[in-house]
């Protein structure tokens, strides 16, 4: 059994890198672990070859590489893991959007009287830009897949993209119900209008923290 000595300068530099790396907090657990049982492995290594304890923890330490070298390369992988998780996320959401979504008006008191043509326009835009955002949430996870982003020129790309469309998904059907609250004052009292509220603001939380992650993973 590895005493608490056996283990101080691992742990330290595992904490110097840790505080390089911003991401999933899930995956950052699961690299650093991975990373710590390479370390401990090295330093059973040494110690077998009949070095002491603390010489054996410093060549494993050297071996593995300072925090400044180290980050690239684990931070591309928390990134590449971000934009995973923000892109599943926009593929569920908008996939709630397009099986639900007319749903919040079916047999509605109103649904009789053709509201004016612009907001039949934003109506389908919001629809377009759901359809956009699932198109590439679906792109990402393919080329991740494939092992195409780590980091890179696309990964940032896509990201910023997917972003970029949520900001505007999000926008959009906010502007889609203030405006259909100012034409059918009924629409504040009717069941399925508030739960569709209630679930795309719940939704829209949900992706923008994942997109928070993201932007701070890629930053």
């Amino acid at each position: 059994m590895r005493g608490e000595n056996d283990t101080t300068a691992v742990e330290e530099r595992l904490r110097e890198l840790a505080a390089h790396l911003r991401g999933p907090r899930r995956l950052k657990a699961d690299l650093l672990t991975e990373a710590r049982h390479g370390l401990l492995d090295a330093v059973d290594a040494y110690r077998g070859d009949g070095l002491p304890a603390t010489e054996a923890q410093r060549r494993a330490v050297a071996e593995f590489g300072s925090p400044a070298q180290l980050a690239p390369a684990y931070q591309a992988e928390l990134a590449a893991g971000a934009l995973r998780g923000l892109s599943l996320r926009v593929i569920a959401l908008a996939t709630v959007a397009f099986v639900a979504g007319d749903l919040t008006w079916q047999g509605s008191s109103w649904g009789g009287s053709p509201p004016p043509a612009a907001y039949q326009l934003l109506s389908a835009s919001v629809g377009w830009i759901w359809a956009a955002a699932f198109v590439l949430a679906a792109l990402a996870l393919l080329l991740a897949r494939r092992s195409a982003l780590r980091g890179g020129a696309a990964d940032r790309a896509v990201g910023a993209g997917l972003t970029g469309i949520v900001a505007l998904g999000a926008l959009t059907g906010s502007a889609l119900f203030a405006w259909s609250v100012g034409l059918w004052d009924a629409a504040l009292t009717w069941p399925p209008m508030i739960i569709g509220v209630v679930v795309a603001a719940a939704g829209y939380l949900w992706l923008g923290r994942a997109a928070r992650t993201w932007l701070l993973a890629a930053r």
